[in-house]
């Protein structure tokens, strides 16, 4: 427990306890001086690596001896509560830092020190190594989601507040690195894939007004909704799966290079047959950025994201259905048909 005061600082008289502004507090029996008792301020620092590792260092002192703890002390007069952060980090873990952010205020009722407010801040570390110094006998660096336990809630509280902070961040980057690896079925944006795959009826209705009345896709007023919707619906699909891993490239290139040549044979020009799937992939983007209310960081990465991977997809449909209408060999199944399970029916888009 802290320690209390006996005598008076100012008279040196007795000090009594007694009721002062609705409490009990120290008060000199002689001049009546308030020793006033407040919590004392603590401050503490989080370091995160590139990792995701939290810097933590192990308490060679009560309170809390032996336990794991973020970088934290007292402040000092003359310092600010920023600067008792960085303070104590340098101190206890040999690293030099740059605050970033308030995360966490917390008040702490410590049997050791009395009534504790603790103040947390994110802490970026610009130099230095870590090493235990006055109060650590051991520092390390822990997973975020494999952290030891904690002494002090405090400490909980700003992990959790670091946490909710950075988490869109972390998704856009892990989400951007496996896009850019071209990894497929763990992006921000399979959910949007979903999204667009409830609703296929709605974006193929759209794209069957605009093809059939567009001056770029005369040819299209002439065939009757019911052959276009199927082939559609069939293109869709096609792009659901790949989106999915389902399908490899050497599927994609049968359905559309059939999609050409039965373009060609139907008589509508090449240019035509191109501008129809550009319809649909706007269609598509189109649909997917109306339906939802962007708000948010990540929801605005997930549209892109989902833009990116709806180009690489009509990239690879143009250029087959290209090479379909111009009659360049494909290998498409033995009898020249789209793969059986296509949803355009069997034997519907048979080859020239």
């Amino acid at each position: 427990m802290p320690l209390k005061a006996r005598f008076c600082s100012q008279c040196g008289a007795q000090v009594i306890v007694r009721m002062e502004d609705g409490r009990h507090r120290e008060v000199c029996a002689s001049c009546d001086t308030v020793f006033y008792q407040n919590p004392l301020p603590v401050a503490s620092a989080l370091v995160m690596n590139a990792q995701r590792e939290v810097l933590l260092v192990r308490r060679n002192r009560e309170p809390q001896k032996g336990m794991w703890c973020l970088p934290i002390g007292f402040a000092e007069l003359g310092e600010t509560i920023a600067e008792a952060a960085l303070r104590e980090l340098e101190e206890e873990a040999g690293i030099e830092g740059r605050v970033v952010q308030l995360l966490d205020v917390d008040s702490y009722p410590s049997d050791f020190y009395d009534d504790l407010l603790i103040v947390s801040f994110e802490v970026e570390m610009i130099a230095g190594t870590a090493h235990p110094g006055d109060d650590a006998d051991e520092v390390g660096w822990f997973r975020h989601d494999r952290l030891p336990e904690l002494a002090f809630p405090a400490n909980d509280n700003a992990v959790r507040a670091y946490l909710r902070l950075h988490w869109e961040e972390w998704r856009i980057k892990d989400s951007f690195n496996r896009l850019s690896e071209e990894s497929e079925g763990m992006l921000l944006s399979d959910g949007l894939v979903g999204f667009v795959r409830e609703h296929a009826a709605e974006i193929v209705s759209a794209w069957l007004a605009d093809v059939r009345t567009n001056p770029s896709t005369p040819c299209y007023a002439n065939f009757e909704a019911d052959y276009l919707i199927p082939r559609v619906t069939g293109a869709l699909s096609q792009l659901g799966r790949w989106l999915a891993g389902a399908r490899a490239d050497g599927e994609i290139k049968d359905f559309f290079a059939t999609l050409g040549r039965e373009r060609e044979k139907d008589g509508c020009a090449l240019h035509e047959v191109v501008s129809s799937l550009t319809l649909l992939k706007m269609h598509i983007w189109t649909f997917a950025r109306d339906r939802r209310v962007w708000e948010r960081p990540v929801d605005v990465y997930r549209v892109l994201e989902l833009n990116r991977r709806l180009g690489a997809f009509f990239d690879k449909a143009v250029y087959h259905a290209t090479r379909g209408y111009a009659g360049v060999a494909e290998s498409l199944g033995e009898d020249g048909a789209a793969s059986p399970d296509d949803p355009f029916g069997s034997g519907m888009l048979k080859s020239s």
